[in-house]
């Protein structure tokens, strides 16, 4: 069966590789940033109206649970359904697998997040560090205006790690197992674990479900996203064996305690966030990064992703025609 016509089905590996590749090439250029908002901030505008309407202070705790199972269960199974009508549509088409991976791009974040990272370098490389803060004030959801040049690193570091589950391997895998239903899904879910996946009391109810789902869908992909990373470096393993599980998520920890391990530096510990203190644990045996550990850092997740692509690839040449 010609590869175009499984569209309409299921493309497998190959169109999370498509993707990847089309995604490293184009990333979401600015210029159609401006006129079309990229599909997670239509997500994020969806989520946050349920909030808004459903997640009432003066509602029991049970039927805030429950609305925001609702919630999750909307905005995931609309964001499936579009997945879904545009597969069959690829399907329906000459040069499908083209548009798959055209339409797959706006679920994987290599490029944006390597660029958002190389930016905090260039400024610290600098020596700029207002410039740094606010770089990575962009990815990161702490207090940034008084991190030292170290701790900028640490920051810039550990959105890497985390990020590189959350925007590049967890997606592909969605991808490459479900197809644009289960890449615009996973989306859906990580963008609402983002917004109402928290434990302030305003969320705990309602979040619950996001927070959860979030969980699951990353259960597999954060565990790979780690065992790539210790990969491309060959090392880190120990570290990331024996610290990954000292996060509070089921899943963070792994690629963040493999980055740890990898580079030989400690990620973690106390950060503020809204003006408070909070304890997180920490990862790894070596010094606190230093603004150096940036370049090699940028240069494993370049590994890490070419290891990715590598599997995908296997994974293509072995799916059934």
């Amino acid at each position: 069966m010609p590869l175009d016509a499984t569209l309409s089905i299921w493309p497998g590996p190959a169109g999370a590789l498509g993707g990847l590749i089309a995604e490293a090439v184009v990333g979401y250029p600015a210029a159609l940033h401006r006129r079309l908002p990229h599909p997670v901030v239509w997500l994020g505008m969806a989520i946050s109206a349920l909030e808004r309407r459903w997640n009432r202070p003066d509602r029991a705790e049970w039927l805030r649970r429950s609305l925001g199972v609702a919630t999750v269960a909307l905005v995931g199974g609309a964001a499936a359904l579009a997945g879904c009508l545009l597969q069959r549509w690829c399907g329906s088409i000459p040069f499908g697998l083209v548009a798959f991976a055209a339409l797959a791009t706006v679920g994987l974040a290599q490029r944006s997040l390597y660029d958002h990272v190389a930016a905090v370098r260039s400024a610290l490389d600098a020596q700029n560090l207002g410039d740094a803060r606010e770089a990575v004030g962009r990815i990161v959801g702490r207090d940034v205006d008084a991190l030292q040049p170290e701790e900028v690193a640490a920051a810039a570091l550990e959105s890497l790690a985390e990020s590189f589950n959350d925007g590049v391997v967890a997606p592909a895998f969605w991808l490459a197992v479900a197809g644009l239903p289960g890449l615009f899904a996973y989306k859906a879910v990580n963008t609402g674990d983002s917004l109402i996946g928290h434990m302030e009391p305003r969320w705990r109810a309602f979040g619950w479900a996001a927070a959860r789902a979030d969980d699951l869908m990353n259960l597999v992909p954060a565990r790979l996203a780690g065992a790539l990373l210790v990969l491309a470096r060959g090392g880190g393993l120990r570290i990331m064996l024996r610290d990954a599980r000292r996060h509070a998520s089921p899943n963070a920890g792994w690629p963040e305690a493999a980055m740890a391990g990898a580079l030989g530096v400690r990620l973690g510990g106390p950060a503020r966030y809204d003006g408070g203190l909070v304890q997180r644990p920490r990862f790894g045996d070596g010094p606190p990064p230093q603004p150096r550990e940036l370049a090699r850092g940028l240069r494993l997740y370049l590994r890490a992703c070419a290891l990715l692509w590598m599997l995908t690839a296997a994974g293509a040449f072995a799916w059934p025609r």
